[in-house]
């Protein structure tokens, strides 16, 4: 879910927590959890206008289940792995140094690029 998306009621800067979608069909507002991508035929709303959303007079408001319209954390995935990356390093080996460590010497004459290398051939081909 995107965390960064914005009310659509003019004026409201506050985030996003519940997805209001209208049957025409049958007459009804359905209003739910924030939805995963935001659609063009649907609105974001923020916990206020979501829980004072009126309808049409003959017009029926489906609430789907929802914990409340709470806002999401603005922790973003992305800074949690750097924090985790920035962690100070345990005393025991990691994958990555076993991995370092198991690799074999440095033969005369290779190049290497990355965790690929070359070896000198014998020129036969």
């Amino acid at each position: 879910m995107n965390a960064s998306r914005k009310c659509t009621k003019t004026a409201c800067s506050q985030l996003a927590v519940a997805t209001l979608t209208y049957a025409y069909a049958d007459r009804a507002v359905v209003l739910g959890p924030l939805a995963t991508y935001a659609e063009p035929h649907s609105y974001d709303l923020c916990a206020n206008h979501a829980t004072r959303l009126t309808v049409p007079q003959g017009w029926e408001v489906v609430r789907l289940e929802s914990d409340g319209y709470e806002p999401a954390p603005e922790i973003d995935d992305l800074v949690a792995v750097v924090d985790a990356v920035r962690e100070r390093p345990s005393s025991r080996p990691t994958v990555a140094s076993a991995v370092v460590s198991a690799m074999p010497a440095p033969v005369a004459g290779e190049h290497r690029r990355g965790h690929l290398r070359m070896l000198p051939g014998s020129g036969e081909g």
